[in-house]
Order: C-alpha cells, then structure tokens, then sequence
C-alpha cells in the first residue's frame, strides 16, 4: 500500500526574477515541513560515534563504528528495522517468493501506517538508530539489516542471513502491527521448533525465548505499554513457525510488536520521539540482560 506519493518537480525558472519569487514561496513550505518532521522527533540524539565517517559498511547489512569499550565490548547484535519505506514502489520485487524452510513467502511487505500515514517501516528505522545508540554506549558491535540505504527491502531471508553471518550474540526485529482499534498493547514473537528445508531452529529456541521474555519486561517496564489484549493469551509473548526471519535464523533471535498502530491510544505513544526512546531503553535492557547471562 502506497503511504506517500513522488515528489513533484518544481518548473524551470525563467529569470533571476522568477528564481527570486519561487525561492521565497519555497522558505515557508520547507520550514513547515521542518517542523512537522522535528515535531514526529524521528532522528535520535547520535553519539559522536554513530556518525563518524569511520563507520564500514559490511556486505549484506550496516555495520556500527568500532566501538569504544563497554561491558559489552565483543559481542555483536544485529537489529532488523523492519520493512522499508521504499517497498511500496517495489512491489513486483517484494512480491517475489523465498524460501523460508517451512514453504515460500513473499520476499516482504510495506508494512502497515497509522490512519493518518505514518509508516511502520519509518517508525521502526527511528527506533533501531535509538537503539543501536544505547548498545554501543555498552561497547557493542552493533549491524543493521539496512539503514534506509536500500531502495526495497532487504527480503526477510536476508534479513536472517544477516544476523546468522554477523554471528550475532542477539537479533531483534523491530516492528508495530496493523490491528483493529481497540486492540492494543505489544507482543513478542519467539521462533518455534522447526526443521525443514534450509530452516533449523532447534538450536536457538531455548535462548530465543529466554531473550525474548527479557526484551518482554524490559519493555514493559520502561514504556508501561501494557501486554497485547488480542494476542498471547494476555503473557505478551507468541510462538510462531511461519516467520522466514526467523525461521532462517542460526542466532537467537526474536521479534517485538511494539503496539497497534491503528489504535489511537497507541498511536499517540508511537508516533512520539520521547516514548520511542523509552521503547528503545526497555528493548536494550532485555537484550543487555541476555547477554550478560548468556
């Protein structure tokens, strides 16, 4: 589904003149949309660090820069955004079936918006650079599946291979549902026992559910988002077996539904930049808790 439309293409100026007049309509417009864009607060306070030219780029995802040292320094988590904000123009691409062990799936989606526009895929990228901020402070290598470098995708099987190449301590995927209103509160999806075709999961599924129930409490208790109301049975925490990222996964690995984004109670909590940075807090306090016990 399409969430925003190609940018028009301003007319050619004819003389300095009309270059001056076009130039002083567009001032206005463009601090509107500043404005606009700065009161979503979608771009993170970055570390020094985040932003260094420095920072290299691995094939097959976005690496963080070295990191510094930290409680965390060696082990490696890789966070899948997911979607992107470019699928919507790509859909014979992400139509494409890939194999994901169990059988095939499209290769991936445009993920679902807010009833008044706001993408998933822009508020899950948001959330990743939040978050991979809060792991390097620890001294964590930090991969993203992609940084909204890419024009479509990556397919959900690349996804996990990202994570299984990177040889993560921990993958997260980064996610907001697309349910009915009224339905509301997050959940986390754990891989369930899978050996077929490419996909084995049974090796991860201890440490998997493990990860995912601390990710579960710490998000909770830093965001108060309450346990999803429509799925999970009220724990917050779903198995599934038809999830090629995590089908496909060698690492443990889990996904997190971080609200409803066609509830207007929680859409007024993810479309805020000060409660994504409490959602990436929680998210990271489960993720360093997993590793500090792993």
């Amino acid at each position: 589904m399409s969430y925003e439309g190609p940018e028009d293409e301003a007319p050619q100026p004819r003389s300095r003149r009309a270059l001056t007049i076009t130039f002083a309509a567009l001032v206005p417009v463009a601090l509107l949309g500043w404005l606009a864009y700065s009161a979503l607060g979608d771009e993170p306070d970055r570390p020094a660090a985040a932003a260094s030219p420095s920072a290299s780029a691995a094939p097959g995802g976005t690496s963080s820069p070295s990191p510094g040292a930290g409680p965390l320094a060696g082990r490696v988590v890789v966070v899948d955004p997911g979607h992107n904000t470019g699928n919507f123009r790509h859909t014979a691409e992400i139509d494409r079936q890939v194999d994901i062990g169990t059988g095939k799936k499209e290769c991936d989606t445009t993920g679902t918006a807010t009833n008044a526009g706001y993408p998933e895929a822009r508020f899950t990228l948001d959330l990743a650079h939040r978050l991979r901020a809060l792991l390097e402070r620890q001294g964590a290598t930090v991969k993203l599946t992609h940084d909204g470098d890419r024009a479509w995708g990556p397919c959900v099987d690349e996804r996990a291979r990202i994570g299984n190449t990177a040889h993560a301590d921990a993958a997260i995927s980064l996610h907001a549902d697309g349910s009915a209103e009224g339905n509301r509160g997050f959940h986390v999806i754990m891989p369930g026992p899978v050996h077929a075709g490419a996909a084995d999961t049974r090796p991860i599924v201890a440490p998997s559910r493990k990860l995912g129930a601390l990710v579960a409490g710490g998000y909770r208790r830093m965001t108060g988002e309450p346990f999803s109301n429509y799925l999970g049975d009220g724990t917050g925490m779903v198995t599934r077996t038809d999830l090629g990222g995590l089908n496909l996964s060698t690492v443990p690995k889990v996904f997190i539904e971080c609200g409803n984004m066609r509830d207007k109670s929680d859409v007024a909590l993810l479309t805020s930049g000060p409660w994504r940075q409490k959602a990436a807090q929680g998210i990271s306090e489960g993720i360093v808790s997993f590793l500090h016990e792993s």
